[in-house]
């Protein structure tokens, strides 16, 4: 058994959730009027409602000792200061430097890296502004109008989600496209949908070898030197984001055209670097870097509010309460924003690449679960989907609502009614609905005896299911750099409590391996034993059909 499932402070809570858990949050709120005002907080605009929450101010206290005895504080100054924090590949973790404003100091194995982040920040401005004022044209001499991102993982879903999330703050005459997948109809599609004389593509990896991303950028390549009859447009048409000068040289992408990041940059933490040139091509970079200020307040907020007022450490430790002694394996994220539907998938990526991992940070199988299941859809779309489970179903799910109080398109009562929706959804998770209440309901509606009897099972919701509601004015760029960083550090909170790294990825780059190994076996003439019985037949199925 571990250290961490013996420790006084988890003992404690396994203790105390034997009790909270014969409570309901209905007599918890009928007992304390102000149990809003004592657990809810606010950050520049952003309101953080955690009251309908199966706690009390001592389930708050104990999960708080159980932070600390983490030594949270301390792993949040390892974090900002440079400390290689990522073990397993001995790396600093340092995307919060690339949110921070000029006059900042970050040391990285004895050199400041903050003038080298606003370097590429200025290079991005000077390129984002000439193609975005038509300075920078295509071979034809015709105006940029699309932006194709080919990328994978965080370097596609990062900037995917927060171009949709911010298309209000779009260039009119601009476009953004997102190819990931190398399955040839994402890129075959997007193709369809562009004009290549227009047409700038945005490569990015890191070492300009990803096997996904390079497939599908030579197929754009080809393609572009197809439809404009010369190698030489591709100079004018692609710009990369890599650190592999050599290689994008060779793929005929001006120098001045690539933009460098750095190893202590996680994939899916890259979004805030030159992994972020489609935004800020996209919406431009004053809300770029709007974008970046957001995401700074609130590591400013996480790094300096005590931890009873601090909203990452909150966020983190409610998660682990349901996780590990309530026994719960997924959330899920609900806005009720249709320009944050692709939040829950990115913070799909962001959650469970981080925390999906079975050993600590010392190599050892841990025996607590360290992560979770995340889901989730646009408001009020899910409500018709999936939320039936949430209601009634016999796993407890907690959930995230996530709800602007003023809209970017304010038409009729679409709002409003969006709002109701929402506010509707947490306080029914919250009430549930008791069987004298359905009684009386059905009664109401005339039913006889006999009838209310048959229906009343169905009508009974058992409540007490747990929400977190986050409200903010709009969705601007500000608040959604905050958004994305309070749960950054939600995660990063959770993964100091497990003892786990959070910053690597062996399992991702296991499946790579195999894939590099399965490729040539796919394409080649001889009959393939080297495997299982299953993938043997799978890989010769294939091959038989090409021939």
């Amino acid at each position: 058994m571990s250290n961490l499932t013996r420790s006084p402070a988890w003992l404690a809570l396994s203790s105390h959730q034997s009790i909270i858990c014969q409570k309901t949050m209905r007599e918890m709120f009928r007992a304390d009027v102000s149990r809003f005002d004592k657990f809810s907080l606010r950050l520049d605009g952003l309101l953080f409602d955690y009251s309908k929450n199966l706690i009390s101010t001592e389930t708050l206290s104990l999960l708080l000792d159980l932070a600390r005895q983490s030594g949270i504080n301390a792993w949040i100054e390892r974090q900002f200061t440079g400390e290689k924090i990522n073990t397993s590949e001995q790396r600093a973790v340092l995307h919060t430097a690339l949110r921070n404003p000029p006059g900042h100091s970050v040391q990285v194995d004895g050199k400041d890296i903050m003038p080298d982040v606003h370097r590429v920040l200025e290079h991005i401005r000077r390129f984002t502004d000439a193609v975005r004022s038509g300075q920078a044209v295509g071979y034809t001499g015709k105006k940029i109008r699309h932006v194709v991102n080919i990328g994978i993982g965080g370097s596609a879903l990062g900037p995917l989600m927060a171009c949709e999330a911010l298309k209000p703050y779009a260039a009119a005459d601009l476009t953004a496209h997102f190819v990931s997948n190398v399955d040839a109809s994402d890129i075959a599609e997007t193709l369809k949908r562009i004009d290549p004389e227009t047409t700038l593509f945005i490569v990015s990896s890191k070492t300009f070898t990803t096997q996904e991303t390079l497939a599908n950028a030579r197929t754009a390549r080809a393609w572009l030197i197809e439809h404009l009859g010369a190698e030489a447009a591709v100079a004018q048409h692609f710009a990369a984001v890599s650190t592999n000068l050599e290689a994008t040289s060779k793929f005929g992408i001006n120098p001045e055209n690539v933009f460098e990041f750095w190893d202590w940059v996680g994939g899916r933490y890259s979004l805030w670097s030159a992994i972020g040139l489609p935004i800020a091509l996209y919406v431009g970079m004053d809300n770029f870097q709007r974008l970046l200020a957001g995401a700074h307040a609130m590591d400013e907020h996480f790094r300096s509010a005590p931890l009873e007022k601090n909203m990452p450490v909150i966020l983190g430790m409610l998660g682990i309460w349901y996780g590990n002694f309530f026994g719960v394996g997924s959330y899920a994220i609900l806005p009720y924003d249709q320009y944050l539907q692709h939040f829950p998938a990115y913070l799909q990526q962001l959650e469970m690449e981080s925390n999906g991992k079975r050993v600590d940070r010392n190599g050892n199988v841990v025996n607590y679960d360290t992560h979770f299941t995340v889901w989730g859809e646009p408001g009020t779309n899910g409500q018709h989907s999936f939320y039936q489970l949430i209601h009634q179903g016999t796993r407890m799910v907690p959930t995230d609502f996530l709800a602007p109080l003023s809209s970017h398109n304010p038409i009729g009562d679409h709002h409003t009614m969006l709002l109701s929706n929402c506010f509707a959804q947490t306080e029914a998770l919250m009430l549930g609905k008791t069987e004298d209440e359905a009684r009386a309901e059905l009664k109401t509606q005339g039913l006889t005896d006999e009838a209310i009897a048959a229906l009343l099972p169905y009508k009974v919701f058992p409540g007490n299911r747990p929400s977190n509601t986050l409200l903010f004015e709009k969705l601007d760029p500000y608040t959604l750099g905050m958004l994305i960083a309070l749960y950054e550090q939600k995660i990063f909170v959770q993964s100091v409590v497990w003892n786990i790294n959070a910053f690597d990825q062996w399992g991702v780059e296991f499946g790579k391996q195999l894939a590099s190994k399965l490729l040539p076996e796919l394409q080649s003439k001889e009959l393939v034993t080297s495997h299982d019985c299953s993938t043997n037949n799978l890989i010769n199925l294939f091959r038989n059909r090409q021939r």
